[in-house]
């Protein structure tokens, strides 16, 4: 436990995709700072290797098998979460799918696009939307407070060719925040967006840098991938305290990607 800027304790935080790659991280970062975590996340062997993992920090930990493309299953996971710790204060929606095979949007089908944006938008959305009803709920009667974070991209910023439904998912989801910031911000809610640069995870690979590892690492100012350690303090950070006057922002980590543009 811990009693510093970035302290975490009695404080508790819902981490969807939290059972693996950038997920874990921020789980990870919760951890440590001696927040309790509740992951949401369909393989059930990962969810056990996770709460192993981040129970050895003492702190409590919570799995649940949730499927955010279903609303009724996103739903029911917050009342798991209210029954077994009693408050919600921080959301990182992670959960989504890996980007698509690339091809031109004139030859993608419209199914895929859709089927593609029930996960990554539709699910983001409405994950940090029940979210924030529990914290307006909670602010309503005398708790104001709670932070609401989506993990996007750095699509967010630049165009994406042969990937229009992962970054129109990510784009969309950036605006939804700020929306979320304008709307709930009365009630001390705080609504911000991460922007991952290229990060080797479970997602994109781990071990030896591959030929694609080092044509992406000429576009960063730091010349290394990122990896899931460098995204631990910036969950810590937007689920603390400390952030209690951070909102409607996109907060870029990429290694200086962006300024090498």
């Amino acid at each position: 436990m811990t009693n510093g800027l970035f302290d975490l304790s009695g404080k508790v935080t819902v981490v969807t995709g939290g059972n693996s790659g950038l997920g874990l991280s921020f789980a990870r970062g919760i951890a440590r700072q001696g927040g309790s975590v509740a992951i949401w996340a369909r393989n059930e062997e990962k969810n056990a290797a996770a709460k192993k993992e981040l129970e050895a920090f003492g702190v409590p930990v919570t799995v649940h098998r949730v499927d955010v493309a279903s609303e009724t299953q996103i739903v029911e996971g917050y009342a798991a979460v209210m029954r077994e710790f009693g408050r919600l204060d921080c959301v990182i929606a992670n959960a989504g799918l890996p980007p698509p095979q690339t091809r031109s949007m004139l030859d993608l089908p419209s199914k895929e696009f859709r089927d593609f944006l029930e996960v990554s938008l539709n699910g983001a959305y409405y994950t940090l939307l029940e979210g924030a009803r529990l914290m307006v709920k909670r602010a309503e009667a005398g708790e104001p407070g709670g932070s609401l974070v989506f993990c996007g991209s750095l699509s967010m910023y630049k165009g994406l060719a042969g990937k229009p439904s992962y970054a129109g998912s990510k784009g969309a989801m950036g605006a939804i925040v700020r929306s979320m910031a304008v709307e709930f911000g009365r009630y001390g809610i705080r609504a911000n967006s991460i922007a991952p640069g290229y990060v080797k995870t479970g997602m994109t690979g781990e071990g030896e840098l591959s030929p694609l590892d080092k044509f992406m690492l000429i576009k960063n100012a730091i010349p290394r991938p990122g990896y899931g350690a460098d995204f631990e303090g910036i969950a810590a950070y937007l689920a603390s305290d400390a952030s209690s006057f951070h909102t409607g922002d996109t907060l870029v980590i990429d290694g200086g990607c962006m300024v090498m543009l």
